[in-house]
């Protein structure tokens, strides 16, 4: 179904037929369990309808929602919700940058605190007069 003809139809119409169309997906994924179906592909066919189905639904309840904010706030409105936009997006990307650097240091640490532990037994084996192998201690005892 192409989007030109979806748009020349009415909201109730759009979802009867997406419910018409997960109807038909849900008996085909149920067919294909059991056997092979003979046009695989419509399985598809219909999740991509069923998504242009809801996105021009979603679209048109933007449009009739955004539709009266825009004439109130005029032209001065899209340049101060861009701002705001990408103030959030600079927002996350340094959460983002500031929780990967700890991460690291968290994982630097952790190696560095790996590589002393065979030191520290090593030096206590020495201390002690026994070894770090486990068949020579066995033999020790």
């Amino acid at each position: 179904m192409l989007a030109s003809e979806i748009r020349e139809l009415t909201d109730d119409d759009i979802r009867a037929r997406v419910a018409e169309l997960e109807e038909e997906r849900f008996r085909l994924r149920f067919r294909g369990a059991t056997e092979a179906l003979e046009n695989p592909l419509r399985l598809r066919f219909l999740r991509r309808d069923v998504a242009r189905l809801k996105t021009i639904l979603h679209e048109r309840a933007r449009g009739a929602g955004s539709a009266p904010a825009a004439s109130e706030g005029g032209a001065g409105a899209a340049p101060a919700k861009r701002a705001a936009t990408k103030q959030t997006a600079a927002r996350k990307s340094a959460a983002k940058k500031s929780t990967a650097k700890q991460a690291a240091a968290k994982k630097s640490a952790a190696k560095k605190s790996a590589a002393k532990k065979p030191a520290a037994k090593k030096a206590a084996a020495k201390k002690s007069g026994t070894s770090t192998r486990a068949g020579t201690r066995a033999a020790k005892r």
